[in-house]
């Protein structure tokens, strides 16, 4: 019995060891592993509709909430550039912008461009897209602000485009204010010298239509609206 008694203690014994031993910290358990990264890829593809417009190289932005212009407010900074030069760089890499890609370069009439954006982890992103009519002094076309969050991949969205006019510029039509194919002139200009709001663009005139002093002909002018755009989530 006595014998039994002491083994029953030292198993005892050991037993509080081995449980001493372990080490049983929560602190040791592995990190949960952080949910994997999600991308949102869109395919926006910009057709021109013109005659003779060609478009500049278009400029897709992904963002938050929010517009990037209104029509009968003054336009930003980056707008007015995009508006009256065709450069997209400061409308991509405005404030708040998540993703963004530009075309490879001008959209000839009657083409179009297929360009893809990507953002991650954002499935509720809206998107603005903005290009230039390049033979004008400051019309573009685009959307702004129009939300993505409930389209399925493989889903389609088309809109046609209304041509603005930046209200930046004056549409003088005149030769050396125009900064496309049809008169090669000055694109971008920080002075304004129109009304300073955005608007809907009333078209050009033309100097086969009696405005003498106009760069531009009758195969400029164009309809409103001028472009259709389609977005396709693919991924």
């Amino acid at each position: 019995m006595a014998i039994q008694q002491r083994f029953g203690l030292s198993f005892v014994a050991i037993s509080c060891l081995a449980l001493t031993a372990c080490d049983f910290n929560d602190d040791d358990e592995p990190a949960p592993m952080p949910p994997a990264d999600v991308s949102y890829s869109y395919e926006v593809t910009v057709y021109n509709m013109t005659q003779g417009q060609p478009l500049s190289p278009v400029g897709v932005a992904l963002h938050g909430d929010g517009m990037m212009w209104e029509v009968g407010t003054s336009a930003s900074q980056a707008l007015e550039v995009l508006a009256e030069g065709g450069d997209n760089s400061d409308f991509t890499g405005a404030e708040g912008v998540m993703a963004s890609a530009t075309g490879a370069g001008p959209i000839a009439p009657g083409s179009s461009e297929t360009i893809t954006v990507t953002v991650i982890n954002e499935p509720d992103t809206f998107i603005s897209v903005a290009t230039m009519l390049v033979n004008t002094n400051d019309a573009f076309a685009g959307v702004t602000g129009h939300g993505l969050g409930e389209l399925e991949v493989n889903q389609s969205m088309t809109m046609i485009l209304p041509v603005l006019d930046a209200g930046t510029e004056a549409n003088s039509e005149a030769a050396g204010t125009i900064p496309g194919p049809a008169d090669g002139g000055e694109g971008y200009n920080a002075e304004r010298d129109d009304a300073d709001l955005v608007s809907f663009h009333p078209g050009v005139v033309s100097a086969d239509d009696g405005l003498m002093m106009s760069a531009l002909t009758s195969a400029h002018r164009f309809d409103n609206p001028a472009v259709k755009l389609s977005i396709t989530r693919v991924e």
